[in-house]
This record gives C-alpha cells, structure tokens and sequence, in this order.
C-alpha cells in the first residue's frame, strides 16, 4: 500500500531528529507514502534495521482550517489508550518543529496486520467475517467507556453539547471551503446543497438527542482498524486525527454507515452503496440491529431512540468532508491520488442527508 512520496520531505533532516529522539528507529531510512490518508499525509519508514514504523503529518502550505490537521491531538490520545485495553500503535515521538520536515508529525509503531478498505471484509470465512464486526463494535464500545479522567485527558474536549459544537465549527470549515478557488478552473468550491436548512435542523433542540459525554474517535470505520494477521481480531484502530470528548452516537452510526447506505440511490450514484450490506448478500455479515445489541451490550448506552437522527448528521457531517477534500484539491494540497473523485462526491452525498432528515421530521424509526 505504500509507494512514492508525493509531496517533498527532507529526509536528510528527518533523519537526523530520528537519531536525536527516536534512537530506536536505525538510520538512515527508507520513506514511502501509503495512498490512505486524506487529511494528514502518512508515511512509511523502514529503517536500516528492516523495522517498519509510521508517520503522520500535517499536509503542507496555508490551511484552511486551524482547527484541523491536528497531529499532536492524534498523539495524545494514542498515548494515552496505551494505557488501557483499547489496541492502538504504540507512540514514538512527536515533533512540532517546522524547521524539520515543514510542519507538525509524529511517529508510531507499525502494526503487521490486515486492513480492509472493504467494510464486508472479503477474503474471510463467514464465520470469521462475524466475528471480525463483532469485535470491532465491542473495541468502540471499550473506548467509549474509557473515563477522560482516568487517562489525564480531562482537558481534550468539552464534556457537554458536543453536537452543537460541531455544528459552530463545521460553519466555520465549510464556509471556507466553499470559497477555495481551483487554481486552474478558476471555479469555486461551492456551498453543500441544502446547507442552511440541514443546519437549521440540526440545531433544533427539540430534535437533538440528549446530551452524553464520551471520548469518540471521530472516523471509526472497518477500514481505520488493523485486524490480526490470521486471527479474527483487532490489534489496532488507527486515524485519530478527529478525536475528541462528544457523544457516542457519532462513532456508533459512523461504523453503521455500510447498513445506513446499502439502499441508497444517492449512495449508488456516487459509488459509495456497498451491495455486500443489502440483507442476506453476505454469508457472516452481521444484521445492523445484531450490531447495535452488541453495542448496547458492551457499552451500556442503547442508541435507537437517536439513530436515525445520528445517521443523518453523519452523512451531513460527510459532506464537510468532502467539501474539504474538494477544497484542497482545488488549492492542490489534497494528498490522496482520488482526491477529485472524492471531492465531487459531497453533493450526492448531501441529498442522502437530506432524506434523512425528511424521515426525522416524519417521525420515522431508523431503519434496522
């Protein structure tokens, strides 16, 4: 998965803080750029001993937001779930010297393990399949009761109306990325379609779910967990960059979304409907409902009173995403090879939301 680097690093320099303050990592090294890694580039080392290691960095240039890209974030909350049964890599270092490399970065162990960009898991037997899901809906559940406190992370986030928060912030965000000119086309970005009434929405008290306070990790998905190389379990989640104290119902329907998407039109039209999650096509895939039970099982909270609601704001939140993919690939500081696919995504993406919303304001259940 790691090939050439695609932005310019100074690996004579990068080389020479490794020996200052990482003397377990032998130089000199050999880097190359894994092809995930949407917001923070992310690299791979091997050093002169054939170990492997991880770096993530802030993307270089003027950045649109100054709330985002926050590596040093990332290592903080790595850090600290080493601390307990949640499986992540093993912080190394953080750097936050421009003067290295240009901007922020930290490294981690690397995990040997698998990764799926298929939420379906393909290439497992049924049975492992089930119990691969099983076991990364039980790991959410561990980090979500994981107490702020306990970690000396009190002060990683706010404890109350995390979701009105997000709301302020993606305000922010997305105004500034609708305004990202393409260097090239001379077109702008663009505003989300059916932004202020999406937002109007999700601002109304009276819809919000009640306010709970937990870490979330802000991307949880099958494909930001490393899972062990034969057996049917994870070693490690991965992409922190989102983390943060909010409410749980965010990581749970982030992780759902396979099940939320799998009868779209709106999802198929943009590629992002995965048939494996239509009811019965997969032999092992677990039911969205067999999901939420073990998630109310392991963590206590059951979440299908606010489900559909915390779908719609997931996609919602999805088309942030894109916007700003979208954006920094107008302004060419995208890291990512699809970053123009990606980014033209947002405003299919966008109707989904909305449709959603519909179903809340008709006072539908969510669909299990």
């Amino acid at each position: 998965m790691a090939g050439p680097i695609r932005q310019p690093i100074d690996i004579k320099s990068l080389e020479r803080y490794i020996a200052s303050n990482a003397p377990e990592i032998k130089t000199p090294i050999d880097l190359k750029q894994f092809g995930y890694g949407q917001s923070n580039p992310t690299y791979q080392i091997i050093d002169n001993a054939g170990k492997k290691f991880v770096m993530r960095k802030k993307p270089p240039g003027q950045l649109l937001s100054a709330t985002a890209h926050k590596v040093d974030r990332e290592y903080r909350i790595i850090h600290a779930m080493e601390q307990t049964d949640v499986p992540v890599p093993r912080a190394i270092c953080l750097c936050q010297d421009p003067t290295v490399i240009g901007t922020d970065f930290y490294i981690m162990s690397f995990l040997d393990g698998r990764i799926f960009q298929d939420p379906s898991i393909p290439g497992v037997s049924p049975e492992e399949r089930r119990i691969m899901w099983k076991d990364a809906v039980e790991t959410l559940a561990k980090y979500h009761k994981v107490k702020p406190a306990d970690v000396n992370l009190s002060n990683y986030g706010k404890h109350w109306s995390f979701f009105n928060r997000q709301l302020k912030t993606f305000n922010t965000i997305s105004a500034a990325q609708a305004k990202a000119i393409d260097i090239e086309t001379k077109v702008p970005v663009g505003e989300i379609p059916h932004f202020k009434e999406m937002v109007a929405f999700f601002s109304d008290p009276k819809t919000q779910p009640k306010d709970r306070s937990t870490f979330v990790h802000g991307d949880y998905k099958i494909d930001n967990m490393v899972f062990h190389k034969t057996e049917p379990r994870v070693i490690g989640v991965i992409d922190w960059e989102l983390a943060t104290i909010g409410h749980p119902l965010s990581d749970l329907t982030n992780l759902l979304n396979p099940f939320t998407t799998a009868e779209s039109p709106y999802a198929a039209k943009i590629g992002r409907m995965n048939k494996a999650f239509q009811k019965g096509a997969c032999p092992g895939l677990p039911t969205k409902e067999e999901c939420i039970q073990w998630y109310q099982d392991a963590s206590g909270y059951d979440p299908r009173p606010d489900l559909t609601w915390g779908e719609a704001f997931g996609i919602y939140r999805g088309c942030i995403i894109m916007q700003g993919i979208a954006a920094r690939y107008a302004l060419r500081q995208a890291s990512s090879p699809r970053a123009k696919e990606y980014g033209q995504q947002m405003k299919p993406w966008a109707e989904l939301s909305w449709e959603l919303i519909q179903d809340c304001m008709k006072g539908e259940k969510a669909k299990l």
